[in-house]
């Protein structure tokens, strides 16, 4: 299906390159990081000139399959994936690559059926985020977790944040609440640490949670609830102009955040599965299943001003 597009600038000029057609699927763009993600994907995509479908699952898993289905059939040249669920598109995957069309992920795991996938070392990003909020408690005191297991990334900082736990033994979690439902999970968060925060008051000094969102969630039920800044510390990741405003905010009792370059990796992505697209080997794009992009821990001593980004 590549086709080729005229280059122009007013007048039509005698140079020419690729114009494809590429799909862009984002598993929920209601979170903010998706939506972010896939909307860099898509302005660089159809700043090089090509034909964009962007397609929003809406949380779904089955919708999500079928639209990858869709685009197969379609028989776009190329596909992105932001935070896919690789593992239940097996069948979907496999018939895009028997048909040479390149899929690329963001933050989706690595697949047997797709290129590679456009991550930050996640296991680094829970040392980076566990370490500093632990070292804010003195290593010492009660915490709660806000988990989500559905999700490779968010489950890695759960797991890398369980290993530093059981070597700081100071530390007492006293509370837990894993999200499960994803299109109602602001609801989910909110009804889970609402009772866990009021059946532990005065029992802990910091809550750990597996994203940004949640924690906005969190600090919005503990400002109801009568807490100040300094009362709790609370730390997430993703990193975003919500969360900078936050750390901001002397109201507010969100710390800490791991920044991650959601907009560079959807960026990344559409000039991968451009070049795959004109025939590179993703193993000359990058050796292995990844692509990795740093992430970088913002609090209040590096926070970045209003509409500005910490890297």
């Amino acid at each position: 299906m590549k086709r080729i597009c005229l280059l122009a600038a007013g007048l039509l000029f005698s140079s020419t390159a690729y114009c494809a057609q590429i799909g862009i699927i984002a598993f929920q763009m209601s979170a903010d990081t998706h939506a972010r993600t896939a909307n860099a994907a898509v302005a660089e995509a159809e700043s090089r000139g090509h034909t964009v479908t962007l397609l929003n699952s809406e949380g779904a898993v089955p919708r999500h399959a079928e639209q990858l289905d869709t685009l197969i059939q379609k028989g776009v040249d190329g596909i992105i994936l932001a935070m896919g669920k690789t593992q239940e598109l097996e069948a979907q995957l496999a018939a895009a690559k028997d048909k040479g069309i390149p899929v690329i992920t963001v933050m989706s795991g690595a697949s047997a059926h797709t290129a590679f996938d456009v991550n930050v070392n996640e296991a680094a990003v829970g040392a980076q985020v566990g370490m500093h909020l632990l070292g804010l408690m003195d290593y010492d005191g009660g915490l709660m977790l806000q988990r989500y297991e559905g999700h490779g990334g968010t489950r890695m900082r759960g797991r890398i944040f369980d290993v530093i736990l059981e070597e700081n033994t100071g530390v007492t979690v006293v509370g837990s609440h894993t999200m499960a439902k994803t299109k109602s999970w602001r609801e989910d968060v909110r009804a889970g640490m609402e009772a866990l925060l009021l059946k532990n008051r005065g029992d802990f000094e910091a809550i750990w949670t597996s994203f940004d969102g949640q924690a906005f969630v969190i600090d919005d039920l503990l400002r109801e609830q009568g807490y100040k800044r300094g009362d709790v510390i609370l730390t997430g990741v993703d990193g975003g102009q919500e969360a900078f405003a936050r750390i901001r905010d002397p109201e507010s009792l969100f710390t800490a955040t791991v920044a991650i370059p959601f907009e560079r990796m959807g960026a990344a992505a559409a000039d991968a599965v451009e070049k795959m697209i004109q025939g590179t080997p993703a193993n000359e794009i990058t050796a292995g299943p990844f692509l990795y992009m740093d992430a970088v821990l913002v609090d209040g001593t590096n926070v970045p001003a209003d509409g500005e980004w910490p890297w």
